[in-house]
């Protein structure tokens, strides 16, 4: 079962009634600062999609392998595992290596950008530099042209 943080504390995420569908897609947000994850939540249902929320890269894996999200929008900086070991480890495991990752983060060094490529980031956007919506679009244009 998936884990969320209510504060600083992480639980089991209780079912919650959603409104399914063959076509809804699943985003996996690993995101450590609690407003930017919420509000990103609450874009992206908006928009239709099914979100989990991630608040490290360990709660990340956990949810990986019991989810299968159809994308994964991944911070860096995360605590207990970095989203760097995160995207080695899920692009390691046949069951999750194909589940495209993009890449949001305050690293912008062309260093960090070209490791979180050489990872299999299917894009990456520094966060100072890209707005919600644009992420939105992003993601929307990646899934319509992702035929899973």
């Amino acid at each position: 079962m998936p884990e969320v943080t209510v504060g600083n504390v992480v639980a089991p995420q209780q079912p919650q009634p959603q409104p399914q569908s063959q076509s809804q897609k699943t985003i996996l947000i690993v995101e450590d600062e609690p407003l930017l994850s919420t509000l990103l939540k609450q874009r992206f249902e908006k928009s239709g999609y099914r979100v989990l929320i991630a608040v490290n890269g360990e709660v990340a894996l956990k949810t990986v392998q019991a989810e299968l999200p159809n994308l994964i929008l991944l911070d860096i900086i995360l605590p207990k595992v970095s989203g760097f070991e995160f995207m080695e480890r899920v692009r390691q495991d046949p069951q999750t290596s194909q589940v495209p990752i993009i890449v949001t983060s305050n690293l912008g060094q062309e260093s960090d950008i070209k490791k979180g490529r050489e990872l299999g980031a299917v894009g990456y956007f520094v966060k100072a530099q890209v707005s919600i919506e644009d992420l939105v679009r992003e993601v929307a244009k990646y899934l319509q042209s992702d035929n899973k």
